[in-house]
């Protein structure tokens, strides 16, 4: 087994023992080295966010005070759910490495299914989505784009 993906396994294993959540662990490397590893705690923390990948992402930004992480590779014990997904590609991560798949977890009960169905333009029964009072938010985006002292992310 490669020695990330083991990391990331053992990572699962203790949050599955200790009750934090479900069986999910990674770990991101940057030049060969582990720089963060965590396991799934949507349970322990009451957070619907607190996904492995988050959580180590959330450390390894943190760690190298940049939301931009395009130097590092993650592993994770299964196929990142869109969350995760988009955080990865968000921290620039270019590589992901994965265990399971989105299959192997929903046979499991972790069901992205009606994520994906949204994600691919359904709609209707799963999430109702409205815009509102676009007038009054825009001015502030455009203040934003005008400030070119901010960092890109």
């Amino acid at each position: 087994m490669n020695k990330f993906m083991e990391l990331a396994l053992k990572e699962a294993r203790k949050g599955v023992s200790s009750g934090d959540g479900g069986p999910f662990g990674a770990v991101i490397v940057q030049d060969g080295k582990v720089i963060a590893s965590a396991h799934n705690m949507v349970l322990k923390n009451n957070d619907p966010t607190a996904h492995a990948e988050m959580q180590a992402i959330r450390k390894a930004c943190k760690l190298l005070d940049s939301p931009l992480i395009p130097d590092c590779e993650i592993y994770s014990t299964c196929e990142p759910c869109p969350m995760c997904l988009s955080a990865i590609m968000w921290a620039r991560i270019p590589t992901v490495y994965y265990g399971c798949t989105k299959n192997d977890a929903e046979k499991i009960g972790f069901i992205d299914a009606f994520i994906y169905h949204v994600l691919e333009g359904g709609d209707g029964d799963v999430l109702n989505r409205i815009s509102l009072d676009r007038d009054g938010c825009l001015p502030l985006m455009e203040e934003w784009d005008k400030d070119q002292d901010h960092g890109t992310y």
